[in-house]
C-alpha cells in the first residue's frame, strides 16, 4: 500500500510599487508659464542676486507642494511660486518690533490656508481669495505648521492640509491663526490647479529667504 504525498506549489512574483513621482509634466509646464511664477523666478534667480550685489537686504519666499494619496503614494509638485509678502504682513513684522498694541508675534505666521482663487497676488492682499473651509478635514481649520530653519537666514514652516470632501486647489496663505476668518496673511501665493479628493492631504511647505546688506 503507498500512501501519495500532495506537496503544495506556486510561484511567487515581486513587484515595487513607485511610492514617489512628480508631477504630471503638462501640469509642471501650465504651472511655470503662468506671469506671477516667472516673475516671481527672475526676481528670485536675478533681482535678488544683484540687490545682494549692491549690498540691499532682501526677502523671497517660495511655496513647495507635496500631494499624498490614501495608499501613501506621494506626488511632488516642487515649487509651485514665489510670491507674494503682504501690506498687511509687514506692517504686522514691523508692530513686532515696535512691540506694538495687539501683541504682535511673527512667530504666530505658522498657520497655512488654501482655498480655489484664481486672481493674481497682490501686495494689498489680507486673505485668500475663497479660502476652502468645509471641504478640509476639520471645517474652517487652518493646518498648524511644523518650525524649522534649514539656514540661519531662513524660517520654513510645513503644514498638512487634509481633506475630507474634492476641490481645485489654487491658492495658499501663511498666516496668523488657525480659523479661517481670522489672521494676519504674510504671503499669498496662486498655482495651477491641484485637484484633491477625500483622504487627500496636501503638504505646503513655506520658505522665506533673508539676505542682509545695506
Amino acid at each position: 500500500m503507498s500512501i501519495g504525498v500532495i506537496a503544495p506549489s506556486g510561484d511567487l512574483k515581486l513587484r515595487k510599487t513607485k511610492t514617489v513621482r512628480r508631477a504630471p509634466i503638462a501640469w509642471r509646464i501650465r504651472n511655470t508659464m503662468r506671469p506671477g511664477y516667472i516673475k516671481g523666478w527672475i526676481a528670485k534667480h536675478f533681482i535678488v542676486p544683484a540687490a545682494n550685489w549692491w549690498g540691499v537686504m532682501c526677502a523671497i519666499a517660495e511655496l513647495e507642494l507635496i500631494k499624498t494619496l490614501p495608499t501613501g503614494e506621494q506626488i511632488h509638485y516642487g515649487v509651485v511660486g514665489y510670491r507674494v509678502v503682504t501690506d498687511a504682513g509687514v506692517a504686522y513684522i514691523v508692530d513686532d518690533f515696535d512691540n506694538a498694541a495687539g501683541s504682535a508675534d511673527v512667530s504666530l505666521f505658522n498657520f497655512h490656508g488654501v482655498g480655489t482663487g484664481t486672481n493674481a497676488e497682490a501686495v494689498g492682499d489680507t486673505a485668500l481669495q475663497t479660502e476652502s473651509t468645509t471641504i478640509l478635514t476639520v471645517n474652517s481649520v487652518r493646518a498648524t505648521g511644523t518650525r524649522s530653519q534649514p539656514a540661519a537666514n531662513q524660517f520654513r514652516s510645513s503644514g498638512a492640509v487634509s481633506f475630507d470632501g474634492s476641490g481645485a486647489i489654487t491658492e495658499h496663505g501663511l498666516f496668523t491663526d488657525a480659523d479661517v476668518s481670522e489672521g494676519t496673511l504674510l504671503d499669498r501665493t496662486v498655482f495651477s490647479a491641484v485637484n484633491m479628493l477625500s483622504g487627500e492631504t496636501l503638504t505646503c511647505q513655506y520658505t522665506i529667504t533673508f539676505t542682509a546688506g545695506s
